[in-house]
Formats: C-alpha cells, sequence, structure tokens
C-alpha cells in the first residue's frame, strides 16, 4: 500500500521553535533533538536555497543589489552582501522583504512532510525576524554572553572587538528568554546537554501525543 502523500494544509501536531544567540550552541542541540527522533527545519539552509543559482530568489537579489554581490561562478557573493546591509537598514529590510517570503513557503513545504512525532525549526533570528506565528512552543539555547564571546572568538577567529559587535548586533539575551516557553542552558558539559534534550524530546513527544 502507498504511503500518504501530506496534504497541502497537513501540519505536524506540535511545532517548536528553536533559537539563541550566536554561539549559544543552536547546532549542537538540534543535533541532538534529531538524534532523538525529532524532525529539524534548518531555516539558515532554507534561506540559502532560496537563492540558489536560477531561482526567482537570486534573480531578484541580483535586481536590488547588483552584479556586485554575484560571484563569477554565478553564486551569491554572501560576503558581498553582507557588508552592503550589515550598516544600511533600509538595504536589509529590502533583501528581507524578498528572502523572508520565500523562506516561509520552504517552511511550509517542509512541514507538510513531516512524518516524526514533532517539528523543530531552527530560527536563529526569531526574536529580530517575528515568526512565532509559525510554532507553538519556543526553546531557547541560552549562554552567558561572555561564553557566547569566547565561542565565536574561537570558532571565528573574531577578534574580542569583532566579537562584541556581532553580539551587539542581535537581539538581547533578555528578549530571547521573555519569548522562551523552555530554556536549555548550554553553559555546562555535554552529558547535562543530552540529559536537557532527552528530558524535552520526551515532553515534546506527549505534548504530540506520541509519548515514548
Amino acid at each position: 500500500m502507498e504511503a500518504t502523500q501530506p496534504t497541502r494544509n497537513h501540519r505536524p501536531n506540535l511545532v517548536v521553535g528553536l533559537t539563541g544567540g550566536i554561539a549559544s550552541g543552536k547546532t549542537a542541540v538540534s543535533r541532538r533533538f534529531e538524534a532523538q527522533g525529532a524532525a529539524v527545519i534548518d531555516t539558515d539552509v532554507l534561506a540559502r536555497a532560496v537563492v540558489e543559482p536560477g531561482t526567482d530568489g537570486l534573480n531578484a537579489v541580483r535586481e536590488r543589489f547588483g552584479d556586485a554581490v554575484i560571484d563569477t561562478d554565478g553564486q551569491l557573493d554572501r560576503g558581498a552582501l553582507r557588508a552592503r546591509i550589515f550598516a544600511d537598514p533600509d538595504a536589509r529590510r529590502d533583501l528581507e522583504a524578498i528572502t523572508h517570503p520565500r523562506i516561509r513557503r520552504a517552511v511550509a513545504r517542509a512541514l507538510a512532510a513531516v512524518q516524526a512525532p514533532y517539528a523543530m525549526l531552527v530560527v536563529p533570528l526569531l526574536v529580530e525576524a517575528g515568526w512565532t506565528d509559525l510554532m507553538d512552543r519556543v526553546l531557547v539555547v541560552d549562554a552567558p554572553p561572555a561564553q557566547q564571546r569566547e565561542r565565536l572568538m574561537a570558532r571565528d577567529g573574531a577578534s574580542r572587538a569583532e566579537a562584541e559587535r556581532i553580539l551587539a548586533s542581535q537581539a538581547s539575551r533578555d528578549a530571547r528568554l521573555a519569548i522562551a516557553d523552555d530554556v536549555i542552558h548550554n553553559d555546562a558539559d555535554p552529558a547535562a546537554l543530552d540529559t536537557r534534550v532527552a528530558t524535552l524530546h520526551a515532553q515534546y513527544c506527549r505534548q504530540a501525543g506520541n509519548a515514548v
């Protein structure tokens, strides 16, 4: 018997939004949830897909920002685009007007295909984007700013000043925690992280009607 194809309006019983500041450990957490059996949908991955060569998204970006943001292989030059929008709020808003509707449509398609007990939707800039309407609960991965800074410096080779500037450009820790239904404090060892993820996974499965 063939598997039933998801309908256009299909949605998992539970969608958990995962967010957190840069270098807070979102990837480490989402991978653990995926290993537990959650369907992880990463909007960063979808954001890259909607501006791949040949897409109307990339065409729209080129029309707005010009060939200077397209590299010699026809790919989006993310560094050049980042430089354009970092200090120009109007340019950032224009980019978001191009990409956000396309990402949301991609999210809807991904949710319609979910067969897992629940979906975890990773939205790094959830506070800034305001996409809480897409989810039933919000899980914040939290880490002290000093720890974020040290991780960012070690991971990306950023200077202390660069790391501080990046952290300052994002929503505040308090703003993220204010929208949280659940919090993972990622300031301890990996074993503690494993335990917290396993506990929340069981909770989410129960809430989705799929007790483990």
